[in-house]
């Protein structure tokens, strides 16, 4: 392990998607089309993005021994990510999330978390060096925030970069918040932690404006199709979407924050890691599937 290795602390699920003409309302039966059983949890997504791009990814995350977390294990492996650090829940099922896609690729999740809510302080306590030694720490919200928390502590105490996208949202901590070298999210995870409602670009400024206030040195605001909003230093920036025909938006924002965070390791500014980001983004949303569509580097650059 080395301080050029990307430590991912997230969750670990398998997508059971359904594509149909579109989302049902409550109380609706919809006959849908095809059906897909992918590797997929935002950690998971956002590790194998990272490792697509070419980084050294240390994935620290915790399954059942079901089939779904030994299949999730050999398809990390063959990505070429470190799988040491993964922990074996004994009483809780890996995680679950059921997926519908419509005609124009808006999606509706529901997650059954299963191990990833045991994955808790007491655990990190055993991996707490990789943490530590790492380059960048990339974290999400589909584990317990207390050890959120605490990784975030611990990786700042020892200068590793911080980055967060706080999804599904929640509320953030004080001592969260003073940890982060950077946060990512969209339009309703920016109206959470900012108290803005984000509908344009204006609000989003105003969002990021009120999360700088907060202490967060760089903030990433994803408007989908009308670009990125980003806040460096108190600095604006506006990147505007590459326009594409989307087909299924499952894991672009994964895809995003897990090919900024090789961007910001290698060692480019903040603003050329979002272009390169957004890039592999875009070619996500014209596949089906979560991991299944994260574009290697080579696909996009």
């Amino acid at each position: 392990m080395n301080n050029k290795t990307i430590v991912v602390l997230g969750s670990s699920n398998t997508d059971m998607v359904i594509k149909s003409p579109k989302l049902p309302l409550p109380g609706e039966t919809i006959i849908g089309g095809a059906f897909f059983m992918n590797q997929g949890g935002k950690g998971a997504n956002q590790a194998v993005a990272a490792a697509r791009m070419g980084a050294d990814v240390q994935f620290i995350s915790k399954i059942g021994t079901d089939i779904f977390g030994k299949q999730s294990i050999k398809g990390y492996k063959d990505e070429g990510i470190n799988v040491d650090k993964i922990f074996i829940d004994e009483s809780a099922p890996s995680g679950i999330a059921l997926i519908s896609v419509d005609g124009v690729g808006e999606n509706s999740i529901l997650v059954a978390p299963g191990a990833n809510s045991n994955l808790l302080p007491a655990d990190l306590d055993k991996v707490i060096e990789e943490i530590k030694q790492a380059g960048i720490l990339l974290m999400q919200l589909e584990i317990p925030m207390a050890s959120i928390e605490y990784a975030a502590e611990a990786a700042f105490n020892n200068n590793v970069k911080v980055i967060l996208n706080p999804a599904p949202a929640g509320k953030l901590s004080r001592k969260l918040i003073d940890c982060l070298f950077l946060i990512v999210v969209n339009e309703s995870e920016a109206e959470y932690v900012s108290g803005v409602s984000v509908s344009d670009e204006a609000t989003a400024i105003e969002a990021a404006k009120k999360i700088s206030d907060m202490g967060v040195k760089n903030i990433i605001v994803t408007l989908g199709s009308d670009g990125v909003i980003a806040m460096i230093d108190r600095e604006v920036f506006k990147v505007p979407a590459i326009k594409v025909e989307a087909i299924d938006t499952t894991a672009a924002g994964d895809t995003f924050c897990g090919v900024l965070s090789v961007g910001i390791m290698e060692g480019m500014p903040v603003i050329e890691a979002i272009k390169l980001a957004n890039k592999a983004a875009a070619l996500s949303v014209t596949r089906m599937g979560a991991q299944k569509s994260i574009p290697y580097r080579n696909e996009f650059e």
